[in-house]
C-alpha cells in the first residue's frame, strides 16, 4: 500500500485553531481533511442539539403541520407508512409513536414478507376500507405516482416525507416534505429517513409546546454608518427567517412615508433589543412625529439567558458561539435573531419534552447509520445525541434489544451500532419478517418486548448463516464480473439469492473489490436488486439511466434498490455494460492508498488522544475514522491470535512513555515471513479504539499497514 499525507499551510493551522479555539492537531485534522468553513467545522467542536437546523425551513413543514393538527382536531383516522429497513422501521416508529402521543387515532404499516418497496394500492384501499382520511408517508412515497393518485380517489390525503432522490415529476400529494427537492432551500440535503420524520416531530412539538407556532415576528435594529443610518429588519415565523428589508437613511434627507418602512412594518409585533437607543434613532431620523411601537426584548431575553444581561448587541456577538462560526461578519440585526431564537427554544423546553426528544433522538440516529448517511452537518448532532442517550437511558425496545445482543452497559462508537445493532434490527426484513422489528419499538409489555428482542436476535444468527451461505455461491461470479466490467463495477445475479440479503451482498461485494456493486435476486417474472457504492460515485446515476426498464426504483447516493420484470433482463445487462464503462471515481478513493490524516512524533502517543478521536466520531459515510503515522516506533511483543488459524498478530509498541497494545489483521503470515519481528522499529500507519475486557476499557492500535523504518514509507 501507499501511504499518502497531504500538504497543508502551517498558517492556515494557526488560523484554525486560534478562531476555533481548538489544539493545533485538530486544527490540523480538520484542514487535511478540507474541512476549512465556520459552519462545517460548527458540526465537528460544538453537539448542542440546539444547533440542530429549523424544521420549518424545509418547504412544506408547516403545511404538514397544519393537516396533521387539523386531523387531531376532527378525530380522522391516521396511518404512517414506513419502509421495511432500518431508516424507514425507526422513522415509522418515531413518527407514529408521536402521533399516538397526541391522542390520534394512528396506525401503521409497513412492508412485509413478500410485498414490494413502498406504499402499494393495497394499503392505501385497506386504509379508505377503515374510513382513513390521512396517510404519512416516512422513507418512501416520492416516486409513488399511482399509489397517491389512487389516495386521491379514495378522499385520502397524503402527506410524503422522504430523502431519496426525487425525479423531475413528482406525485400529486398533498404535501411533500424532502430536502433534496430542486427548490428546497434547506441549507442540508442529506437526511435519513428517519431524519426528516425526526424533523417533523420536532415541528410538531414546537406547534404544541411554543406560543410563536404561526406567529410571525419582526425584529428590528438601527447602527449608525458614516453620517447616515441603517434600519435592518427581519421578519420570522415559526422561529424562521423568511424575508428581510434594510434602509440606509441620511437625517433630514427623506420622510418616512418615502420610505419602504410604513408598508413592512404595518400590523407588526416590532421587538428590539435597547428600545430607547432606536427611538432616539427615529426621532434624529424623522421627527417626533414619527412613533413606532417597539417592545424591548432584552429585559426577557436576559433573565433566561443571564450572560447577555445588560450587555449590548456587539458585546453579546464576542460571546456568540454561533458568531464565532460564522464565515462572514454577524450584524447586531444577526446577533439578535439568534438571541430571540435561542430564547424561544429555551422558554418551550421543560423536563418531559426534552425526555421525549431525547427518546426520538435513539431511533434518527439508528435510521442515519443504518442507511449510510453523510456523517456530516447536523447528522452529526443526531447520531452524536443519539448514541449518548442510548448509552444513557435506551428506549424501549432498544433497551431489550442491547441486553440480548450482550451490548447493554457499554460505550458505543458508530461501528458497534451499524455492525451489531442495526444489522439485528434488519434481519427481520431480511428474513421477511419486518414487523417483528416495527412491534418491538411499539410494544408496551415488557414481556413481549424481550421475546420480540429474542426473535430478532435469533433472526440475526439465521441471516449471519444465510448471508455466508449466500456468499459462497456467487464469489466466484464476482471476481468474474469484477474483471468484465473492467475492475470499475461488480455484480453478482442467481436465483440462490433471497431478495433479503441482495444489499448484504452487495456490500460485501464493495468491501471486497472497493468498487460500487449490484447484487440481484432472479424469481421467475420478477427480479430484486440492491445497489451500494463507494469511492464517491453516485449510485442514482445508474438506475436513472435504466429508469424505463424498473416497475419501482429508489435510493440515494450511496445504497439503492430496484425491482424489474425478468423479460428487461437482457436489455438491463447490455445497457449495464456501457454504464459501469463509463464509471469515473472521485480522485484519492484508490484503495491501494492510505490518506495519512496526521503524523504523531512518540510524545504525542498518550491515552488523552483518545480525546481527540472522540471528538471527531461520529465515524461513518464520508466521515472516516482518523488515520496516523509514527515512524520508528519498537515491537516489544508479538503474539498469534485467531481461530481455528492464527491469522492475526497483536502486539505490544513501545512508544518512550507509553506501550501500546496493537491489533494487525491479517499479518501473521508477514511475522513468518520476516518482514517484522520483535525489536524492530517500524513505520506504522493506524487508528486508535478502544479494548473492552472483563469489564475495562483501554485504548489500541488499529494497524492498517506497518513497514520496518529502514525502508521507504511514502
Amino acid at each position: 500500500m501507499k501511504w499518502a499525507k497531504k500538504e497543508i499551510s502551517a498558517e492556515q493551522v494557526k488560523e484554525i485553531s486560534l478562531k476555533y479555539n481548538c489544539d493545533l492537531l485538530t486544527a490540523s485534522i480538520l484542514e487535511r481533511r478540507g474541512i476549512k468553513t465556520g459552519d462545517s467545522i460548527r458540526y465537528f467542536l460544538e453537539d448542542d442539539i440546539m444547533s440542530l437546523r429549523n424544521p420549518f425551513a424545509l418547504n412544506g413543514m408547516e403545511d404538514a403541520v397544519e393537516r396533521i393538527l387539523a386531523a387531531k382536531e376532527e378525530g380522522e383516522k391516521v396511518l404512517v407508512f414506513g419502509d421495511g429497513d432500518v431508516d424507514g422501521i425507526t422513522g415509522t416508529a418515531l413518527l407514529a409513536g408521536y402521533l399516538e402521543n397526541m391522542g390520534m387515532d394512528v396506525t401503521w404499516r409497513i412492508p412485509t414478507g413478500d410485498e414490494s418497496y413502498g406504499l402499494s394500492i393495497e394499503a392505501v384501499e385497506d386504509f379508505a376500507a377503515k374510513d382513513g382520511t390521512l396517510i404519512i408517508t416516512v422513507d418512501c412515497g416520492i416516486s409513488r405516482f399511482s399509489e397517491v393518485k389512487r389516495a386521491a380517489e379514495l378522499s385520502i390525503d397524503v402527506i410524503v416525507t422522504d430523502h431519496h432522490e426525487p425525479q423531475d415529476e413528482l406525485p400529486e400529494a398533498l404535501v411533500i416534505i424532502n430536502p433534496k427537492l430542486k427548490d428546497s432551500t434547506y441549507p442540508f440535503r442529506n437526511l435519513a429517513g428517519c431524519g426528516v420524520a425526526f424533523k417533523l416531530v420536532c415541528a410538531l412539538r414546537f406547534a404544541q409546546k411554543s406560543e410563536l407556532y404561526g406567529q410571525q415576528i419582526c425584529l428590528l435594529n438601527t447602527r449608525p454608518v458614516n453620517d447616515a443610518w441603517i434600519i435592518e429588519i427581519v421578519k420570522m415565523r415559526n422561529l424562521h427567517v423568511f424575508d428581510t428589508l434594510s434602509e440606509t437613511i441620511v437625517p433630514g434627507m427623506i420622510s418616512i412615508g418615502e420610505t419602504r418602512l410604513p408598508s413592512y412594518l404595518e400590523g407588526q409585533h416590532i421587538l428590539c433589543w435597547d428600545a430607547p437607543l432606536h427611538k432616539q434613532t427615529f426621532f434624529k431620523l424623522f421627527g417626533s412625529g414619527v412613533e413606532f411601537g417597539l417592545m424591548d426584548i432584552s429585559k426577557q431575553i436576559g433573565k433566561e439567558i443571564p450572560q447577555t444581561a445588560g450587555q449590548s448587541l456587539l458585546r453579546i456577538k464576542e460571546l456568540s458561539k454561533i458568531a464565532k462560526y460564522s464565515d462572514r461578519e454577524l450584524s447586531e440585526l444577526d446577533v439578535l435573531v439568534n438571541l430571540f431564537t435561542s430564547y424561544a427554544k429555551v422558554c418551550e423546553k421543560n423536563q418531559a419534552d426534552t425526555e421525549n426528544e431525547n427518546s426520538d433522538i435513539q431511533l434518527a440516529a439508528l435510521g442515519t447509520i443504518a442507511d449510510l448517511m453523510p456523517l456530516m452537518d447536523e447528522n452529526r448532532i443526531i447520531v452524536r445525541r443519539g448514541i449518548e442517550y442510548l448509552e444513557k437511558k435506551p428506549r424501549q425496545g432498544i433497551s431489550q434489544l442491547l441486553h440480548k445482543l450482550d451490548l447493554a452497559g457499554r460505550h458505543f462508537e458508530t461501528k458497534d451500532i451499524s455492525w451489531k445493532l442495526c444489522p439485528a434490527i434488519n434481519a427481520a426484513r431480511r428474513m421477511g419478517c419486518a414487523q417483528t422489528a416495527a412491534e418491538l419499538f411499539f410494544e408496551k409489555d415488557l414481556l413481549k418486548r424481550e421475546t420480540l428482542a429474542g426473535e430478532l436476535a435469533s433472526m440475526n444468527e439465521k441471516r449471519k448463516d444465510l448471508e455466508e451461505e449466500t456468499w459462497a455461491a456467487v464469489e466466484s461470479m464476482a471476481y468474474k464480473y469484477f474483471d468484465e466490467c473492467g475492475e470499475k463495477f461488480v455484480f453478482v445475479f442467481s436465483e440462490k439469492i433471497n431478495k433479503g440479503v441482495t444489499g448484504l451482498m452487495a456490500q460485501r461485494a464493495v468491501r471486497c473489490f472497493n468498487v460500487p456493486a449490484m447484487a440481484v435476486s432472479l424469481g421467475d417474472d420478477v427480479c430484486t436488486g440492491s445497489l451500494r457504492s463507494v469511492r464517491g460515485y453516485n449510485i442514482c446515476v445508474l438506475l436513472d439511466q435504466c429508469g424505463d426498464l424498473f416497475i419501482d426504483s429508489g435510493g440515494h447516493k450511496a445504497a439503492g434498490g430496484f425491482s424489474m420484470y425478468m423479460k428487461n433482463w437482457d436489455m438491463f445487462m447490455d445497457r449495464l455494460k456501457k454504464i459501469t464503462s463509463a464509471i469515473e471515481f472521485e480522485e484519492g478513493t484508490d484503495e491501494d492508498v492510505i490518506q495519512i490524516d496526521a503524523e504523531l512524533p512518540h510524545d504525542y502517543l498518550s491515552p488523552d488522544l483518545l480525546k481527540i478521536v472522540d471528538r471527531f466520531e461520529p465515524y461513518g459515510h464520508d466521515n472516516e475514522q482518523i488515520v496516523f503515522m509514527t515512524k520508528k516506533i519498537t515491537v516489544k511483543e508479538i503474539n498469534f491470535i485467531g481461530k481455528p488459524e492464527s491469522k492475526h498478530v497483536k502486539m505490544i509498541l513501545d512508544a518512550g512513555k507509553y506501550k501500546w497494545p496493537a491489533l494487525y489483521w491479517q499479518s501473521a503470515d508477514r511475522v513468518q515471513n520476516k518482514e517484522f519481528a520483535v525489536n524492530d522499529k517500524v513505520d506504522i500507519v493506524y487508528n486508535i479504539g478502544r479494548d473492552y475486557y472483563r469489564g475495562n476499557e483501554t485504548p489500541q492500535m488499529m494497524i492498517m499497514d506497518l513497514k520496518k523504518s529502514d525502508s521507504l514509507s511514502s
